[in-house]
């Protein structure tokens, strides 16, 4: 969607009583982000169709959204219609990377996240999404066989690696999953960190959580284990290290495979080539490591 048309979509919306203001807001790879200010208030609005390629599906969103909500780690859903969320807006700094590697903050992420595995599902609908990485990645696999991606050739060895680290993973508790912890997801409003985002919303291994905060933040190993013994409170075992490794490895694969799917399918400006590149380096080291221990 064109910039004049997805304009045109904020404007519609019914939502709006009074005249607005807006401008888009930067960072969105799936959505079109925006910030509007209503008579005295202030909204953030998501534009976004169901992107079935992803496995991202909007009132899979809204549900998780307003749930998070519930449990007070998430900002207010205030409407919601065809292709858009609105939501209250949270006045507060965007992290870095940088600032969740910091002790603290770490220690906040672990809080939002108990609250996100353990007390989310207390409202949640009964009929909700589960994210399974090793499933993801095969699903990837056959959509990029029929986009007929210039990285046909990669995909049977990619397969062959998922399903050694979902064995090594092996068996897992079930919690509710955010799913997407990248820096962008989380705001600092100076009082306390809150979680955005919930288009990948799901079950799933907390492993895949902590593992994906790591990996997408760029954790040394000493402060993964840190994260792992925050979390589960208790040193960590070389049997938890190992299936957390395996979690990581398939969290940057499937990262690399997003991207690989979205130069085919993606309409947004993004250099989705470079991020794909960026990510298969990634996850190709941190394997070559993980086949070390």
């Amino acid at each position: 969607m064109m910039a004049t048309e997805k304009n045109k979509q904020l404007e519609a919306l019914t939502f709006w009583q009074l005249p607005i203001q807006y401008k888009p807001l930067e960072g969105g790879m799936t959505n079109s982000n925006f910030r509007v200010e209503h008579g005295d208030k202030i909204y953030f609005v998501r534009l976004g169709e169901d992107i079935p390629e992803h496995g991202v599906y909007r009132f899979n969103e809204l549900a998780a959204s307003r749930a998070a909500f519930s449990c007070g780690i998430s900002p207010e859903v205030v409407h919601q219609e065809s292709g858009a969320m609105v939501l209250r807006f949270i006045e507060g700094k965007t992290l870095k990377s940088e600032n969740l590697r910091d002790h603290s903050t770490m220690e906040k992420v672990v809080t939002l996240l108990k609250k996100c595995h353990f007390e989310m599902p207390q409202y949640l609908p009964g009929t909700t999404l589960i994210f399974w990485v090793f499933q993801v990645i095969r699903g990837y696999a056959n959509t990029l066989r029929k986009g007929q991606s210039r990285m046909i050739p990669e995909l049977s060895r990619f397969i062959e690696i998922n399903k050694k680290l979902e064995k090594t993973v092996g068996a897992v508790d079930i919690r509710f999953g955010h799913n997407d912890l990248l820096f962008g997801n989380f705001i600092d409003d100076g009082l306390r960190l809150w979680l955005i985002d919930w288009d990948y919303a799901g079950f799933n291994s907390p492993l895949f959580d902590l593992a994906n905060l790591a990996s997408n933040n760029e954790y040394a190993e000493i402060l993964e284990k840190q994260l792992l013994e925050m979390y589960y409170e208790k040193a960590v075992s070389p049997d938890l290290w190992k299936r957390y490794f395996a979690m990581k490895c398939a969290s940057l694969l499937r990262e690399a495979m997003w991207s690989m799917v979205s130069e085919i399918h993606s309409t947004i400006d993004f250099d989705y080539v470079q991020y794909t590149s960026e990510n298969l380096d990634r996850f190709e080291n941190t394997y070559a490591n993980f086949n070390k221990l």
